[in-house]
């Protein structure tokens, strides 16, 4: 059975089209969702977020956080942020990793220590994707 799916980030629609099934990260680890989910609305943070086409294809992508809402059989994703594995540049991301973690051993204040936190985490998501899904 397929559902509808829309993952949308702030930029630009990533994927809209029937999906089998989908796994998203939350902070509680894995989420995963196939047709006739209750309905739902969850957190998303950074990660690796794997949905599959009836076609049998699966499709990976490196996710900033965001929510998902499953209403009436229907899920929307938005994140901030969407790439998949050839889209991401490695250089750029481990530069961004290694300056985020520059950012945390200073002592700012929270605010910064968490923003320092996020792009750290989004940059790491980046990596992961290309390292395991890249071509």
């Amino acid at each position: 059975m397929n559902f509808p799916l829309h993952v949308l980030a702030a930029d630009s629609p990533f994927y809209e089209g029937d999906c089998v099934s989908l796994v998203i990260p939350t902070l509680d680890g894995q989420y995963g969702v196939q047709a006739g989910h209750s309905n739902t609305i969850c957190a998303i943070v950074p990660g690796i977020l794997t949905y599959r086409t009836p076609d049998g294809e699966t499709h990976p992508a490196a996710v900033a956080a965001g929510i998902m809402k499953i209403e009436n059989g229907e899920v929307l994703v938005l994140v901030y942020s969407a790439l998949r594995p050839e889209e991401v540049d490695e250089v750029r991301q481990r530069r961004a990793a290694d300056e985020a973690k520059e950012a945390l051993l200073q002592k700012r204040s929270i605010e910064e220590h968490h923003a320092a936190q996020a792009r750290l985490a989004r940059a790491l998501a980046r990596l992961n994707v290309k390292h395991k899904y890249g071509r």
